[in-house]
């Protein structure tokens, strides 16, 4: 009985798929790969004679079929997905039916598309006495939210919010945010296919206007949404420092520096790391 591996692709580009996970790749005896939201050029490291699965058509019960069966002709079975396994991709539904057939499952974490589409538009998502908090979420569709996870609710701690599977449902967002008391000129980042070559598309708004770019950009699927109140916050006049890298800040790698060399390092004429 083989082992099912159940390996994050990363948001689209094929170089930031984990060592480990192009490592368990390249060895697969066999791959089942989801198609629709993975680039093709991820199976690129599958070596000559694996068997290659497209899930995109497939059933919950096929895919657990699917797996079932590789798993009792090879070492290595990959199931490989978008993103990081863990976050809205089914994993606990796949594995009952391994745990159930005794077949032996790990998880090989994935980059996620908040962390991309963070990284494409050089944005950082947490800022010392603006925000220390990022809530990954989606709006309601045809999956409901559990109570209290509503949008609305959660926007309202004005931390940042990324915000997933919710590209056709810009208004609502609008909407939620604007009754969460965001204001109208608060800045909203969406990118689609973030980091995908020759497909990323990045769109910079307000949320008055984010719905109107979008649909003017194509902008309409496999989308992040980021409301953040870190947005934009390199082209701030003032910016509050990180305690980590400030020269009074000692830790256990580094000493406080005395109060007037203190102050001389953070004039710049030295560097705090220089202070054992």
């Amino acid at each position: 009985m083989g082992r099912v591996w159940f390996v994050g692709a990363g948001p689209g580009d094929p170089d930031l798929i984990t060592v480990k996970g192009r490592r368990l790749v390249e060895q697969a005896g066999a791959i089942l790969y989801a198609g629709s939201l993975v680039d093709a050029a991820a199976t690129r490291y599958a070596p000559v004679g694996c068997l290659l699965e497209d899930s995109k058509s497939m059933t919950l019960e096929q895919i657990s079929a699917w797996l079932i069966a590789a798993a009792g002709r090879c070492d290595t079975v990959v199931r490989l997905q978008t993103g990081d396994p863990g976050l809205y991709g089914a994993l606990t539904e796949m594995v009952r039916p391994l745990d159930a057939a005794g077949i032996p499952w790990q998880v090989v974490p994935g980059v996620t598309s908040a962390m991309a589409s963070a990284a494409a538009a050089g944005e950082s998502l947490t800022l010392p006495e603006v925000t220390q908090t990022v809530i990954l979420t989606r709006v309601a569709g045809r999956t409901p939210m559990p109570a209290g996870e509503d949008l609305e609710a959660l926007a309202a701690h004005r931390a940042t919010l990324c915000i997933y599977l919710s590209a056709t449902l810009l208004p609502q967002v609008q909407r939620a945010l604007r009754a969460a008391g965001w204001p109208a000129e608060a800045p909203i980042l969406v990118v689609q296919k973030a980091s995908w070559p020759d497909a990323e598309q990045i769109v910079r708004g307000r949320l008055d206007d984010i719905d109107q770019r979008c649909r003017a950009a194509g902008v309409d699927a496999q989308a992040m949404i980021i409301a953040s109140p870190t947005l934009g916050a390199r082209e701030w006049a003032e910016l509050t420092a990180s305690k980590l890298y400030d020269p009074s800040f000692g830790h256990r790698f580094r000493r406080a520096a005395e109060p007037g060399l203190a102050a001389e390092i953070g004039e710049g004429s030295s560097s705090a790391n220089e202070i054992q």
